[in-house]
């Protein structure tokens, strides 16, 4: 397998559910802004071009991450990173990647744009506050999203919260939250993830 990635962005979440999972994979990094990757264009790969892209050994290529994390969790039963297709738990995690996707990840996007105006970013800063405060509330008396156990909701709400820095949204006030970041933080599998694509020493 391949995964495409390009440092920092979702298509850390796949990277760390593949560790998690324990599996052998590629990595190809993609440059976003000029579509290069070695050995070409990755629009021959994505055509929207954009990351993740999980390139199977049969030349399948996969794109979302949502639905590539649930494809990496169902070859790893055993690995509990997902609940079992058609129990009631596995919508509850649907429900979360739909969430991490709509919600907090679409609200980011805005602020890594330089064109947007700044008073346009301010109303996503407070859209994602409010979101944040409902995380919060939902982790206080949870290790996970789904309970005790990981799973591949946490790996992307982990990637998408790593943004927070990096465009003026305060994560302060929601201490639940940050409890949660520190958690995810050192799973060997986050660690091994942010090292390779040079986010951490």
């Amino acid at each position: 397998m391949k995964l495409f990635y390009a440092p920092g962005a979702c298509s850390l979440s796949p990277h760390i559910v593949l560790n998690e999972a324990g599996m052998t994979f590629d990595k190809v990094k993609v440059d976003t802004k000029s579509k290069a990757m070695a050995g070409g264009d990755y629009r021959s790969v994505n055509p929207l071009g954009y990351v993740p892209a999980l390139e199977l050994d049969d030349g399948t290529v996969l794109t979302e991450g949502p639905a590539i994390v649930q494809y990496i969790a169902d070859k790893v039963p055993d690995k509990k990173l997902a609940p079992a297709n058609g129990t009631l738990e596995r919508t509850k995690l649907q429900g979360w990647l739909n969430f991490i996707s709509t919600e907090l990840h679409k609200s980011f996007s805005p602020l890594f744009n330089a064109a947007m105006p700044q008073e346009a970013k301010q109303v996503f800063r407070e859209r994602l506050a409010a979101r944040f405060q409902h995380l919060d509330k939902h982790l206080a008396d949870k290790d996970y999203l789904l309970g005790k156990t990981f799973s591949v909701a946490d790996a992307y709400l982990f990637t998408v919260s790593n943004w927070a820095a990096h465009t003026g949204v305060d994560l302060s006030a929601f201490p639940n939250v940050l409890a949660y970041r520190k958690r995810l933080a050192a799973r060997p599998a986050v660690v091994a993830a942010m090292q390779a694509e040079g986010l951490i020493k």
